[in-house]
Parts: C-alpha cells; sequence; structure tokens
C-alpha cells in the first residue's frame, strides 16, 4: 500500500524524515518495501521558466518557422527558433532551457543546443502537452501578461511533491491499511522511544437537517451486515476534483474519476472506511434493501459485465433489483454520473468472510474487498460519512437531505484480554518497566480497565478495540508491546539453556533429504504441485473413486475443485507441459499430501474421522535415459529403471518386503506392487497405462512409482542392520537351467531358494530368460545362478553337490520344474 508523507503528516506531526518513518515502520511490522518521490508534473517542471518574446522574425530558409528572442530574467534574452503559428512578440511563454528534460509518457528528451536551417536555437517554446499541463497542442502556450517574466514554471503551475512510502501490509493487519492507520502506529512508536509526536484527525459532530428522509432503509441480512449508515444529499454537481485531491489520489495510485467518487476513495485511504455513492434518481422504489442475492439474479457491474449472482451473495438492492455487490464492486446503472445532482451515500460494516467469498467467486479484487476482507473499523463507518458529507459540502455543493441513517441492531464490542505482567516478562526475555508498557499500550489505543495485584504478578484487564481483529488473546498483546518496544532492544542474554528433546525415529525430514538426495544424485528434479486437482481425472475410476475425493466448497474453478487422492495426475500435468515445450526427457519426484474422504466413517463422533491425509512419494521417468552423444545412442527409459530406483531406495532405508507381485489396474497397463512383511501393499511401480497418457495429451510411455510414505517409514524401523566380518572362505558358483511353467515368476525361484538352504546360499541371480524354439509353447527358461559360501571353512564338492541337489528337488517339488 502506497504512503504519501504529506498526507501521513496531516494526522501525525513529528519531526522525521520520510527515511527515519520507513526505519520504523519496517521495525514495528509494517515493512517498507521502497520509497520513491511524486511528482504532480512528470520531471516536475524543472528547467522551465516563464519567459517574454521581445522579437519574432520569419526565418529565412523556412516558410512555417520563426526566430524569435526571449527575455527569461537572464542577463541576456535567448534566441529560439519556433515553429507554432501561434507565436508573436510580446507574448508571455513558457521556455525549456538547454539541459531540460521533457517528458512523455514514459519517454523523454533533452533540450540541446542546436541549429535549425542554419540558425543557432538555445531552447524551445513549449506547447502545453508538451510539459504535461494540458492536451491541447495547437500551438505554444500563452499566458496572461501579469506573470512576472524569470518565473520557474514549477512555481506558476504549483507542481506538488511528495515521498511515497511503499508498505506491505500483512493480512492480519487490517487496522494499518489507511494513512491514519499507519500514523496511530507510528504515533504508538514515537511516544514509547520519547519522541515529541501529535496525533490528530479531524471532527465532524453535527449535521444540519432539512426534512423528512427520502430513503428508506431495510437490512434483511443482520449477520452479514452488521452496521449500515447512509445519508441522502441534494444540490450535487458533478465535475473535477480541485487540483489538490486529484495529486492525493494520484500520489498513491488511484486515478480520479469525479469529485463525488474522488472523495470516497480519500476517505477510503485516508481513514480506512470504505464508502459508496448511489445516484438517488436511479434508486427504483425509493428504497434500499440489504439482502442475500436470489438464485439466478444479474447484475452489470462497472466493468461492464453482467453476473449471475449466488444466493450467499450479500447485495445492496433497491425494491427492484440489486446496484452492488456489497463491499466489493458498484453496479453500472446505479453509480454517480456527470448528469448526477442528488445521491445516497453509504457507510458500512459487512463481514468479512461474506466479501471474501464473493470477491473471489468473481475474481473481483478492489480496494474495497481489499479492507473489508481484512475487517474495517466498525466505529468508524459514521465517522467517515461525516467527514465525506463535509467535503462534499465544501467542493460538490451538496446539501444534506433528511437525518442519518445508522441501523446498528448489535453492538461489536472491543475485545477483553487479561494480561499478566509475569507472563510478558517472560514470553519477551527481559523486564520492561511498567510505565513503557502503559505507555504502548496508551499509544495502540488499548485501554485498561481494571490492573490487580495477584502475590508477585501484576494483571491487567484489557480492553482491545474492535478493529484490531489480530489481537484477542494475551500473547497478541505482548506481541503488540514487543514490536513497538522494538525487538532489536531485546539483549542477548549470556546464559545459554537448553533441554533434552524426544525425536521419533526415523526422522520424517533426515530420511526424506536422504531419499531427495538420492534421487537428484540421479538426476531427478523435484516438483511440487497443487494439493488442489480437478475432479474430472477421477471420473470412471475405481481404484480413486470420485465419491472419496475431498470437496472443496466454493471452489475457485472446476479446475480445482477437490484435493487429489494421488500424485499421479499433478506429475502427468508436469510432463505434458514440458513436452509441448520440446523437453521430453524428464525424471521427477514429488513429496506430498494426498486426501481420501471415507463415507462410511460419517456417523462417527468425530468429523474428521471421515477424512484421510497420508504423505505420498511419486517418481516419474519418461522419455531417453540419457542424452544421444558421439559415444553412444540414447536408449529409451523402461520399467526396469523405476524398479530398481524402487529396489535402491527400500534397501537404502532398509526395507524388508515380503513379496513383489505383479498386477495391472486402470492406472498401470503392466507393473510390481511391494508387500511389507506386514502385508500392506506399500509400493506401486509400473508402465502408465495408454488411456491414461492419451487424456494428457503424452505420447511417450511414462513410468510412475506411487509410494506410500509413512508406511514405508514406518518399515523402515523394523530392519536392524548387523554387522559381521567379512568371510576369509571362498564363494563358490553353480548355475541351474530351470524349464517351468509361464505363471511363475522367479520371485517365486528365489523366495523357494532361500527357504531350502539358508545356510549356505548367499545370492541368488537370473542371467537369462529363453522363450522360443524347442521349448513348449507354455513354457520358459530360466538360467539362474546360485552362490554358495560357508563362511566358518571351505565347502566341499560333497557340500556343493549336496546343496545343489537339495534345491533341484525342491524347484521339482514345488514349481514343476524340469532341470535342463
Amino acid at each position: 500500500m502506497n504512503i504519501s508523507f504529506s498526507w501521513l503528516q496531516e494526522y501525525l506531526k513529528v519531526d522525521l524524515t520520510p527515511e527515519q518513518i520507513a526505519e520504523i515502520l519496517t521495525s514495528i511490522g509494517l515493512e517498507v518495501g521502497h520509497i520513491e518521490m511524486y511528482e504532480s508534473i512528470k520531471g516536475g517542471l524543472e528547467g522551465l521558466v516563464i519567459g517574454e518574446v521581445k522579437t519574432c522574425v520569419p526565418h529565412e530558409n523556412s516558410d512555417h518557422l520563426n526566430i524569435t528572442t526571449v527575455d527569461i530574467g537572464a542577463s541576456e534574452p535567448l534566441q529560439v527558433v519556433c515553429g507554432a503559428s501561434n507565436i508573436d512578440a510580446g507574448q508571455k511563454v513558457v521556455v525549456a532551457t538547454v539541459g531540460t528534460k521533457l517528458y512523455s509518457g514514459e519517454d523523454s528528451f533533452t533540450i540541446k543546443r542546436s541549429k535549425i536551417r542554419g540558425v543557432e536555437s538555445f531552447g524551445m517554446i513549449c506547447a502545453e502537452d508538451e510539459i504535461g499541463v494540458g492536451s491541447s497542442h495547437d500551438g505554444i502556450m500563452v499566458l496572461p501578461q501579469d506573470v512576472a517574466v524569470g518565473t520557474l514554471a514549477k512555481d506558476y503551475f504549483g507542481v506538488e511533491r511528495d515521498t511515497i512510502i511503499e508498505v506491505d501490509i500483512t493480512p492480519n493487519r487490517a487496522d494499518a491499511i489507511s494513512h491514519y492507520g499507519v500514523a496511530r502506529d507510528l504515533y504508538a512508536y514515537c511516544i514509547a522511544h520519547g519522541i515529541e509526536a501529535t496525533l490528530q484527525r479531524p471532527q465532524y459532530e453535527h449535521f444540519v437537517q432539512k426534512k423528512d428522509n427520502n430513503i428508506n432503509v431495510v437490512v434483511e441480512n443482520p449477520q452479514h451486515c452488521k452496521r449500515y449508515v447512509g445519508v441522502s444529499m441534494s444540490g450535487i454537481r458533478v465535475g473535477k476534483s480541485p487540483k489538490w485531491l486529484q495529486n492525493r489520489l494520484l500520489s498513491v495510485g488511484v486515478r480520479p474519476v469525479n469529485n463525488v467518487v474522488d472523495i470516497t476513495n480519500y476517505v477510503m485511504f485516508a481513514f480506512g472506511q470504505p464508502l459508496h455513492a448511489f445516484d438517488i434518481d436511479k434508486i427504483e422504489g425509493k428504497g434500499i434493501v440489504v439482502r442475500n442475492a436470489h438464485k439466478d439474479e444479474k447484475i452489470v457491474m462497472l466493468d461492464e459485465v453482467e453476473r449471475t449472482l449466488c444466493q450467499s451473495d450479500l447485495v445492496i438492492c433497491d425494491t427492484q433489483k440489486p446496484m452492488c455487490l456489497a463491499g466489493v464492486f458498484g453496479g453500472l446503472h446505479s453509480g454517480v454520473s456527470n448528469a448526477t445532482t442528488s445521491i445516497f451515500l453509504e457507510s458500512a460494516y459487512f463481514d468479512s468472510v461474506s466479501v471474501r467469498m464473493s470477491a473471489k467467486r468473481y475474481a473481483l479484487n478492489t480496494d474495497s474487498s481489499f479492507r473489508f476482507e481484512r475487517g474495517v473499523n466498525p466505529h468508524d463507518t459514521l465517522y467517515a460519512i461525516r467527514v465525506a458529507v463535509d467535503m462534499i459540502q465544501a467542493i460538490a455543493n451538496g446539501t444534506i437531505e433528511g437525518d442519518l441513517i445508522d441501523i446498528y441492531p448489535q453492538d461489536i464490542e472491543d475485545f477483553r484480554v487479561v494480561l499478566s505482567l509475569k507472563k510478558l516478562h517472560a514470553l519477551i526475555g527481559k523486564k520492561i518497566s511498567v510505565n513503557t508498557i502503559e505507555t504502548i499500550l496508551k499509544g495502540l489505543e488499548i485501554s485498561v480497565f481494571d490492573k490487580k495485584e495477584e502475590g508477585n504478578d501484576t494483571i491487567y484487564h484489557l480492553n482491545v478495540p474492535s478493529y484490531r481483529v489480530d489481537v484477542q488473546r494475551d500473547v497478541d498483546v505482548i506481541e503488540d508491546i514487543l514490536r513497538i518496544y522494538g525487538y532489536n532492544n531485546i539483549e542477548i542474554s549470556d546464559s545459554l539453556r537448553s533441554n533434552i528433546s524426544y525425536r521419533q525415529l526415523p526422522d520424517n525430514h533426515k530420511t526424506k533429504n536422504l531419499v531427495s538426495e538420492q534421487l537428484t544424485a540421479n538426476g531427478f528434479y523435484e516438483i511440487m504441485n497443487n494439493p488442489l486437482s480437478k475432479s474430472a481425472y477421477y471420473e470412471k475410476l475405481t481404484k480413486y473413486p470420485k465419491e472419496h475425493s475431498v470437496k472443496i466448497l466454493n471452489s475457485l474453478s472446476q479446475e480445482l475443485n477437490v484435493m487429489r487422492q494421488t500424485l499421479l495426475f499433478g506429475g502427468l500435468e508436469s510432463i505434458s507441459r514440458n513436452a509441448n515445450r520440446q523437453n521430453s526427457n524428464l525424471k521427477f519426484y514429488e513429496f506430498g499430501n494426498c486426501f481420501e474422504y471415507c463415507k462410511e466413517k460419517e456417523n462417527s463422533n468425530d468429523v474428521l474421522d471421515s477424512y484421510v491425509e497420508n504423505e505420498q512419494l511419486g517418481i516419474w521417468i519418461t522419455g531417453k535415459r540419457h542424452s544421444e552423444n558421439w559415444l553412444r545412442k540414447g536408449e529409451n527409459s523402461s520399467i526396469y529403471d523405476a524398479i530398481a530406483l524402487v529396489e535402491n531406495i527400500l534397501q537404502r532405508l532398509g526395507v524388508a518386503r515380503s513379496v513383489v507381485r505383479e498386477f495391472e489396474d486402470q492406472i498401470f497397463g503392466q507393473g510390481l506392487e511391494y508387500v511389507s512383511q506386514s502385508n500392506i501393499v506399500f509400493a506401486q511401480v509400473g508402465a502408465v497405462s495408454k488411456d491414461m497418457l492419451k487424456a494428457f495429451n503424452i505420447k511417450d510411455d511414462v513410468f510412475y512409482a506411487d509410494i506410500k510414505w509413512n508406511i514405508l517409514l514406518s518399515e523402515s524401523t523394523k530392519k536392524q542392520i548387523k554387522y559381521k566380518e567379512i568371510s576369509k572362505f571362498p564363494e563358490v558358483s553353480r548355475d541351474l537351467a530351470l524349464l517351468l511353467n509361464k505363471n511363475i515368476s522367479f520371485e517365486a525361484v528365489k523366495t523357494i531358494a532361500y527357504q531350502t538352504e539358508k545356510k549356505l546360499l548367499q545370492k541368488v541371480t537370473l542371467f537369462d530368460v529363453y522363450e522360443g524354439d524347442n521349448i513348449e509353447a507354455d513354457k520358459k527358461s530360466y538360467a539362474v545362478n546360485f552362490i554358495l559360501q560357508d563362511r566358518e571353512k571351505t565347502l566341499t564338492d560333497k557340500q556343493i553337490d549336496a546343496a545343489m541337489r537339495r534345491l533341484q528337488h525342491a524347484f521339482e517339488e514345488k514349481l514343476s520344474a524340469t532341470i535342463r
């Protein structure tokens, strides 16, 4: 938010520079982004001076140029070549001297000494559009004769200069979204630190009433409109605002519209209370109703877009139709125009949640909604309208019609907070004097209505203003006191205090980093996708039914209307986006939470029992395994790359799996799933089905691993690492060729081998698979290598042969294998 230094000084009288104020604001939590100079006319008319044309003769080598001499109050007159048709001797004109920089929008050029058709020219006589004081380019600007020669143009035209401080307002600081709000915080700091300062704002207490109200107001939804203030005014003359008001608004980045609208904007930026003015002649039935929109009710707003309203939207209506979306945006056909002569001025306190929902629903982010969403001061609605009325009377010739309407059925009370001085000192880590604490509270407009001594503690009972929506607990008050006192004023203690912390093993954060480093070292990039997803992804899926999706209330769009059940779709979106930009060789991984709704648990005592949130790890591989180069050709990635990666992760974390089995479903065309020793499927890896890839317009194969991270983490605790001495005795290698049925996996062979020869068998490896000639159609041949070793002695041929016979017998008996 832009804060004008000169505007700020209207409310805070203090001897500080803009730079000092920026430093203070940052220290008290209102961080300053940058400081810049503002000039009501770009360039500030520097180098421009009022002169008098003494002579004007035609240029010998031109039919439209004139050679002039101009007195600008210097020792010698300037010779200036001018092409304007209305130039003449005796005129008072604006002269840009050599070195002056003139601006045209974002472009600029510098006046230089030059020769024009052989005649030297030492400046330029300007038109009004060339210096930014008007739009006419019919000729040079001729000033009244009473203007003194040598007067600086910036003084004649009254150029205003200001310093603009850009303050980054956090969402919780609703009290600081105005010039007065910032001044109030600065005042609290100044009085707490012994800086002489005065906080003030104009007072408007009374209205001159003329006759009964001609507008009747009814508030049908007091929950969303907790206070509604309005007043009618007549005799309005809509026109341009005075220069000072235009410059005030321009300095903070607001475009002037007309005097009435500009006054409402001025009050909003001055005191934080949005106002709205309705043209009384456009209010049908001379009545205003604050209600929720009817079903399918429509309104054309100021941006000339017709919108269909939702029944939860709060609208300001006449007796027939909506006139504006409350607290968000005005209607096109009810606002102030140049023909307006009577207005109804509105100042209200709308519910922040209601305004936020309506603003988000229609993607309307306005200055008004920005303030209502955060929470305005309910007690300033009356003050703000009094300021606006006074200004309209003075600037737009308006007069009040009838009494002030103030519908305020239930007072919004201040927050009551109990503050312990002992707790304050403990949390801050320093004892602050009672006088300093009470001075800060006073500056923050937090009043003490009771103070008690209880043992060695002092208890304050505080009234916190209702506009401080972020200060409702004692710790909030302590934080407020500390930021005004100054974080930098808390000394670093000479003592070090620590306690023994308990950490559950395995450490989730460290384990994530371990796996992330492993994946990154293998050429993977970590991605982070939005946990909000599209419900259409889950249509017709049995693995992730649409009914199990956690739906978003008041979703921003149909593209983001449910919480994701799987990481898969986010990764496929990323792959599709990259592939469309000629980046097809991709390796991604993502840690993220997935969500599921379980209807069968809905009747539980705790509503949250029906919702499940689990952390998962997703891994995607597509395209070439490595880029093609002079040494080797590019090879396509395969499912085995993904399987190897999962196996390496399991090995790194020491996770034992009892079963690895093949499967396929709607997601995976083919794949493996890993079952833990607790008989829980904790990982699936395979090729994403062609139908799924087609839906994302992906042409290359994608291999995906879906790992349930919470289960993986718990399984990694079950394996204890054991150390043993490397055997001094040699290994023995033996091979077997097994003829098996096609449905038998190598995993089955390996499991039976380890179960049969528990002592000597160290390793089982599949090194060849054969299907084809000389083998029956329903058979396949596995060539398997077995590593045998006795850790206590050298194996004899007799022991080796006996072990191999036991293995052969087990394969023949359990797998109906034939030894080739």
